[in-house]
């Protein structure tokens, strides 16, 4: 499905703070405002945190949804390098591609999303589209067409992890709905690989301990982030405490018929779907040649 000019009655009302950021009117003098706003911070790190994006009475309505979708993450514990492949045995132990950390988290995936849920009328609303397609500077935006990894809910419970990684896709949409008791901090180096090159010096810098061009963010239940996590570094570091840390992904792509890579859907929700299956047998080429 694709964003869309079309005019829409809004179904967002009560579920996004209108007021504040009206994306649903963003040919108005707030609207372009907003857009302006966003733009900035993109320029400056690759990052745009819209706090309380969700108004609070619509947050805890969120928060019970995906405490009730918790219980079907898959979970897993696995050795991962910052590309979430094998790593290259023709090169250094401390090269990044050798570079293994423990993760350890889950995830929902978007089959077991219903089409009832507001998460998944969020994702598949025009005006939300339409306000993340011009935030990331693209006339139009897709949703994923990975039947697993459209929407997913990530699922953090004590201990839980997302080392030092990269994203598929150019750029991520997501939106905090449970903040755990301590720990499960947003971790990033903006920047540091491009299309052009994976940059590893830099990037093994960062594994080694280098924080100063790090950047860190202490995100709270309905904060919305978009974030180009395909070129900036990133992580979660461990949660601590008993509350889970739930956060929502939109998946979108600038281009239809997006859908990651089979092994990885093996690795992050314990299966694959049949596209997965048939590109398996079949092979898949990506746009560019970045590691992962």
């Amino acid at each position: 499905m694709q964003a869309t000019d079309a005019p829409t009655t809004s179904s967002l009302d009560g579920l996004i703070d209108l007021e504040h950021y009206p994306i649903h009117d963003l040919d108005g003098e707030s609207g372009r405002a907003l857009i302006q706003r966003c733009h900035e911070q993109l320029a400056d790190d690759g990052c745009v945190v819209l706090k309380n994006f969700v108004p609070e009475e619509a947050l805890a309505r969120l928060e019970r949804e995906t405490e009730r979708l918790s219980p079907e993450a898959h979970y897993n514990q696995t050795e991962t390098n910052p590309y979430n492949n094998a790593g290259d045995p023709e090169r250094p132990a401390r090269h990044p591609l050798n570079r293994f950390d423990d993760r350890t988290n889950g995830f929902v995936a978007g089959d077991r999303i219903g089409e009832d849920t507001i998460i998944r009328q969020v994702y598949q609303h025009p005006d939300f589209q339409r306000f993340i397609a011009t935030v990331v500077g693209m006339e139009e935006i897709h949703q994923y067409a990975d039947p697993l990894a459209d929407l997913v809910v990530n699922v953090l419970r004590e201990g839980c992890q997302h080392p030092w990684h990269y994203d598929t896709n150019e750029f991520i949409v997501t939106m905090m709905t449970r903040q755990s008791h301590g720990g499960g901090r947003f971790e990033y180096a903006p920047g540091i690989r491009s299309p052009e090159g994976e940059n590893f010096n830099e990037v093994e810098q960062v594994l080694d301990g280098d924080r100063s061009r790090l950047k860190a963010l202490d995100l709270q239940p309905g904060d919305l982030q978009v974030f180009f996590g395909r070129y900036s570094l990133h992580r979660v570091t461990p949660v601590e405490g008993q509350k889970e840390r739930h956060t929502v992904i939109f998946a979108y792509a600038k281009e239809p018929g997006f859908i990651g890579r089979p092994e990885r859907a093996q690795r992050i929700f314990g299966r694959m779907a049949p596209i997965h299956e048939t590109l398996l047998k079949e092979g898949m080429n990506r746009s560019d040649s970045l590691a992962d």
